[in-house]
C-alpha cells in the first residue's frame, strides 16, 4: 500500500457555495464530528489515486476536511494484474454485465485474499484502535475484517450497482458479502443499489459530489478555455499562445504543457459545434455506440464529436481499457472519410492529475453538448461535472444519472441502446441553442442544490459522529 498526500483546501467556501441552509448544516455536523474525533484519524482506502470517479472524489474533497481540522488520510492498495482482472470482473457483474466472462470461484477467492493479506501488513502499521476507516468499492473490501480486528470503526462504500439485481449481480454479492457484513456501516450511492440480506440499520444512502473549487470544476473564462485546449492539442484556430495556466489545489500555479495523444485527421476548428464524451475507455461507457448514434442523426452535419479518456495503461484497476480503445480506433478507421474527419479520439495526458483535470474542465466548457451514453453507471460524476458547468447533457437513462437529470428539465435522458433516440436528442440541442441553454441553467442549479461538497462531506461527518 502507499499513502497519497492530501493538500489542505480552503474550506471557507463550503459555507457559501451551496447556499445558507446547506452551509449551516455542514457547520453543525462538523462541530459534532470534531468533538468525537479528537485523537482519531479518518482513513480512506481505495484502489487508485488517479483515474475514475472515486479517486477524483477523494482527491478533490478530502482537503476541505484537513483544513477544517479533521485528521484525514488516504491510502491506496497494491495489486497484481490478476487481482485487478478479478476485481474488474466483480465490478462488471455488480453493474449486471458479464464482462470478460471469467469465473468468481475458489481460485479467484484465494488470489483476492492473498493480495488482501499483503496489503494488510501495511495497514496494520498505520491504523490505530478508534480510527475511522472508509473503504471504497470491492478492491479493498477484504481489508474490512482486518480493520475491525485492529479496533477501527469501518464504513464500506459501494459506488456501483445495478438498477435491477440479476443472477450476475448476485454472484458478485456472494463473493463480497462476507467481508461487507463485517463493516459497521455500508453506504450506497443509490437506494436501489443496496443488497438483499444486509441489516437495514447499517445501510445508508450517500450520493457523491463534485468539488466546485477543484481544477476540474472551477470557473474558466472563454479566452483561457481556448488557450488550454490549444496547449493540449485539442483544437485548432484562433492563433497560438494565450494563458494556459491554472491554480493548483496547494495554491501554486500550474501550466498546461502536455499534449493529448490524438487519433484524428485534423484538429477540430475552434468555431464548430462540438459534442463531447469524457470517460474511461470502458465498454460500459459505450464509446462505439456514441460514434454510431452521432452519425445516425442526419441533421448533425457540421458538428464534430470528441471522445476523451485517459492515456491507456494509466488507470491500474482498469485492465480492459486497451482493448476498448483498440475497438474505438478500429471503428474510426472504418468510417467513411467525411465522417472520420469529424471524429476525434483524445487520450488525455495523465502525468499531472491537476493538469488533466484542467484540460477536462476546458473541454467540457467548450462543448456545445456533453453526452454520457453509459449502458450502466454507478452515479456518473462526469454528468455532474458537465451539469455544473451549465452544459446541455444527453445521457443514458441508467443508474445514478436518472437521479441527477430530470428529463427535459435539466438534461435529456434516453434509452442508451436506442441509437436513433440518442442521435435525435443531440440534433435537437444543436439545432436549438436556447433549449440547450435553458437545460444547462437548470442543470447547474440542480447540482448546486444536491451534489456539491458541503452536502456530501456533511453526510459523512454525521455518520462519523453517529458511529464513533
Amino acid at each position: 500500500m502507499h499513502t497519497v498526500t492530501i493538500h489542505a483546501r480552503a474550506a471557507a467556501s463550503l459555507r457559501t457555495i451551496a447556499g445558507t441552509d446547506a452551509g449551516g448544516r455542514y457547520e453543525q455536523r462538523l462541530a459534532a464530528a470534531r468533538e468525537v474525533l479528537q485523537g482519531r484519524s479518518v482513513w480512506h482506502v481505495n484502489s487508485t489515486s488517479a483515474g475514475g470517479g472515486v479517486a477524483e472524489l477523494l482527491r478533490s474533497c478530502l482537503g476541505y476536511l484537513v483544513d477544517d481540522g479533521i485528521d484525514t488520510r488516504w491510502m491506496v492498495i497494491d495489486g497484481d494484474p490478476e487481482f485487478f482482472t478479478i476485481t474488474k470482473r466483480i465490478h462488471n457483474r455488480l453493474h449486471g454485465v458479464l464482462g470478460d466472462g471469467g469465473p468468481l470461484g475458489d481460485p479467484e477467492r484465494r488470489h483476492y485474499d492473498d493480495v488482501t493479506r499483503s496489503n494488510a501488513i501495511d495497514i496494520r502499521r498505520s491504523v490505530r484502535a478508534g480510527d475511522i476507516v472508509v473503504v471504497h468499492d470491492p478492491q479493498p473490501l477484504g481489508l474490512v475484517p482486518v480493520l475491525r480486528s485492529l479496533g477501527a470503526t469501518v464504513i464500506w462504500t459501494c459506488h456501483i450497482g445495478a438498477d435491477t439485481p440479476s443472477p450476475l449481480v448476485r454472484s458478485a454479492w456472494d463473493f463480497l458479502v462476507p467481508d461487507a457484513r463485517a463493516a459497521q456501516a455500508i453506504t450506497f450511492t443509490r437506494a436501489a443499489y443496496a443488497w438483499d440480506g444486509l441489516e437495514a440499520d447499517r445501510v445508508h444512502v450517500l450520493p457523491p459530489c463534485i468539488d466546485h473549487g477543484s481544477p476540474k470544476n472551477v470557473a474558466i473564462d472563454p479566452e483561457r478555455t481556448f488557450a488550454i485546449l490549444r496547449a493540449a492539442g485539442l483544437i485548432s484556430g484562433l492563433g497560438d499562445g494565450g494563458d494556459a495556466t491554472f491554480a493548483r489545489s496547494d495554491g501554486t500555479q500550474g501550466r498546461v504543457s502536455h499534449r493529448a495523444q490524438m487519433t484524428q485527421e485534423a484538429p477540430p476548428p475552434s468555431d464548430v459545434p462540438v459534442v463531447v464524451q469524457v470517460s474511461r475507455w470502458d465498454a460500459l461507457k459505450d464509446p462505439l455506440g456514441v460514434i454510431r448514434g452521432f452519425f445516425d442523426e442526419p441533421s448533425i452535419t457540421g458538428s464534430h464529436l470528441m471522445l476523451a479518456g485517459p492515456m491507456p495503461g494509466t488507470v491500474v484497476d482498469d485492465p480492459e481499457a486497451a482493448t476498448v480503445l483498440a475497438e474505438v480506433h478500429e471503428l474510426w478507421e472504418s468510417l467513411p472519410a467525411p465522417h472520420r474527419g469529424r471524429v476525434h479520439i483524445a487520450n488525455l495526458p495523465t502525468d499531472d492529475a491537476e493538469e488533466n483535470a484542467t484540460i477536462v474542465n476546458a473541454l467540457q466548457r467548450h462543448a456545445d453538448v456533453v453526452v454520457q451514453k453509459s449502458l450502466a453507471e454507478g452515479f456518473g460524476l462526469t454528468v455532474t461535472e458537465a451539469m455544473w458547468k451549465g452544459r446541455a447533457v444527453v445521457a443514458g437513462r441508467v443508474g445514478g444519472i436518472r437521479d441527477q437529470i430530470e428529463d427535459g428539465v435539466s438534461g435529456i435522458l434516453v434509452d442508451p441502446r436506442d441509437l436513433t433516440a440518442f442521435g435525435n436528442a443531440i440534433g435537437s440541442l444543436l439545432a436549438d441553442p436556447s433549449l440547450a441553454s435553458g437545460l444547462g441553467a437548470a442543470a447547474e442549479h440542480r447540482v448546486r442544490e444536491r451534489y456539491l461538497a458541503p452536502q456530501y462531506l456533511g453526510a459523512y461527518l454525521q455518520l462519523f459522529a453517529e458511529l464513533a
